[in-house]
């Protein structure tokens, strides 16, 4: 809700702690050794209903939150099910730009139950090749004359990764933790936001860890990811599937550019790879540090590469930051020294700095807002948000 500065008032949020996650830990931490099990469904039939296919997804996910240890073992023929592949294509957006192969969705819609067929048998017998993705360059939001690079797969790519994400999510939604919100199923930015403010606003937080990740999607490790996805999926060829769009690499000026490391953003698959490798590298890590090393309270909020973290302690803020740049450095990935910081923020932060001789609170941005300390017209501390400048 907006005050009359045009500020957004956190003392309307439902009073609602979405802070804590979701369950106990999905997984140990990435040490352990692998799982044993396989998954009881059993295989799908060839003319599965779409009504049939969601029952049979609707197994897989009982037995995910049923069993956080189980990998599964079969799992391709939900994705290459004919079913779900045109529930992909109706999906993806009419208009959207074509990749390396100029195929529009009109053009593949005019003979589309035979390509869906066709589809549905090379992904079958190992025959679908992943194709590089076509990349451009977008303006950057609030930074004129800065580009961000995006990647446009093919057609048949973007239908077969979001029929892949569809299978995945029935196991890994039962996976992430309750601070993670970045494109998952009923999660928005919105909701990273009011968990933020409520976290805040009812926690003994003084001081917020304001983090960014520098360069996540170019630094994503492909050798770490496909072993966090090992924890789970036990089906090779499903792990083959990703490992094609890992390798496809990108087309850029006629030239072919493959690397090792990273994810490119644009395709429906990136975001659920993404989370999975910070829900290991990141969220678990949290989670135990929270239950395990901190002393006095401790919020964190994750939407996507964007988190931030509130701590009673400033000792305890310091400690935390040091031993995520460790944690971070095994993984490949470093924090932007420009952009990280500790800063002092709460509802006795306005207090204890005046008794210092400081200034007014610092603020912190954080998906597009200004996050500032701010009073309710009853003098109640409140976190004040306010559209970031530069935007």
């Amino acid at each position: 809700m907006m005050n009359g500065s045009g500020k957004s008032d956190s003392s309307k949020v439902p009073a609602k702690l979405p802070n804590k996650a979701e369950g106990p830990a999905a997984e140990a931490m990435e040490g352990r050794g692998l799982a044993k099990g396989n998954s009881p469904e059993c295989n799908a039939l060839r003319t599965q209903s779409r009504e049939g296919a969601l029952s049979a997804l609707e197994r897989v996910r009982q037995a995910a939150k049923n069993d956080k240890k189980q990998r599964f073992t079969a799992l391709l023929h939900h994705i290459y099910d004919v079913d779900r592949l045109r529930t992909a294509y109706l999906e993806v957006k009419r208009g959207a730009a074509a990749g390396v192969d100029g195929q529009t969705w009109e053009q593949y819609g005019e003979a589309l139950e035979e390509n869906l067929h066709d589809l549905s048998q090379r992904l079958k017998r190992g025959a679908y090749r992943a194709r590089p993705v076509r990349r451009v360059y977008i303006p950057k939001v609030g930074k004129p004359g800065e580009l961000r690079p995006l990647g446009v797969p093919t057609l048949e790519d973007k239908i077969v990764q979001r029929a892949t994400v569809e299978v995945l999510n029935a196991i890994y939604e039962q996976d992430f933790l309750g601070f993670s919100y970045g494109f998952r199923p009923g999660r928005s930015p919105h909701l990273a936001l009011d968990a933020l403010a409520v976290g805040i606003g009812t926690k003994k937080v003084g001081w917020v860890l304001d983090a960014d990740i520098r360069r996540f999607y170019d630094t994503l490790d492909h050798g770490w990811l496909v072993k966090f996805i090992e924890h789970r999926v036990a089906d090779r060829r499903v792990v083959r599937l990703i490992q094609k769009w890992l390798k496809a690499g990108v087309l850029e000026e006629g030239k072919r550019i493959q690397s090792e490391v990273g994810t490119v953003q644009g395709g429906s698959i990136s975001p659920l790879l993404s989370n999975i490798y910070l829900h290991y590298v990141l969220d678990l890590w949290v989670q135990q540090w929270r239950q395990k090393q901190a002393h006095g309270e401790v919020i964190f909020v994750r939407f996507a590469d964007d988190f931030v973290a509130g701590f009673q302690h400033r000792h305890e803020a310091e400690r935390f930051l040091a031993e995520l740049r460790e944690r971070f450095a095994k993984f490949g990935l470093e924090l932007h020294a420009d952009k990280t910081r500790i800063v002092e923020f709460g509802r006795y932060a306005e207090q204890n700095r005046r008794k210092r001789g400081g200034g007014k609170p610092e603020t912190f941005n954080f998906l597009g807002f200004t996050h500032s300390c701010g009073k309710t017209r009853k003098g109640h501390f409140t976190v004040l948000r306010q559209t970031m400048r530069k935007r």
